[in-house]
């Protein structure tokens, strides 16, 4: 189970690019019954979604040319530049976002994995992260799904708690 004193290496965000953000605060209300707030006019449009006044998860319109709405999972780290460093030499990510200041909020940096898998890290300032998982219509579980474990696991060990393990297919 997830929780909210969080780990480094452990998921503390959880945010949605979307090209509607309207349609998609919508949505997830009705099947979670997620509430959108706003973070502001100076956000760009990003909010949060609540569930009894807590932030479980986060909306945002998308930021990079030819993107197409997904989540996106951040893990916390202490040390953001020395985690954007381990990206490329543990394994082959790559870096899409150099660390940036959020307002004061925290720092927040995105990066993909040697097989494509985009994720993001978060150095909390302020916000340490969601205020709210593993009860009823909130994050419970991030699992990595991957053809190939070993061009994956170096980098993903690096940025993450967990320790890359295979999984049988269900017959």
């Amino acid at each position: 189970m997830l929780g909210t004193d969080f780990t480094t290496g452990s998921p503390n965000w959880l945010d949605l690019g979307s090209p509607d953000t309207d349609a998609a605060a919508a949505f997830y209300g009705a099947v979670f019954g997620w509430q959108f707030v706003s973070a502001g006019p100076d956000t760009g449009g990003y909010g949060f979604f609540q569930v009894d006044g807590k932030t479980v998860a986060a909306l945002g319109p998308l930021t990079e040319e030819g993107a197409t709405s997904a989540w996106m999972i951040h893990f916390k780290t202490d040390d953001i530049t020395a985690t954007v460093q381990s990206v490329v030499t543990a394994g082959g990510g790559t870096v899409r976002m150099e660390p940036m200041d959020v307002m004061g909020e925290g720092t927040l940096a995105q990066a993909t994995d040697p097989q494509g898998a985009q994720f993001a890290l978060w150095q909390p300032g302020r916000t340490a992260g969601l205020e709210l998982t593993s009860a009823p219509n909130t994050l419970l579980w991030a699992e990595l799904h991957t053809p190939t474990r070993r061009r994956t696991s170096p980098s993903t060990r690096a940025c993450s708690a967990g320790a890359p393990r295979t999984c049988r297919r269900p017959a």
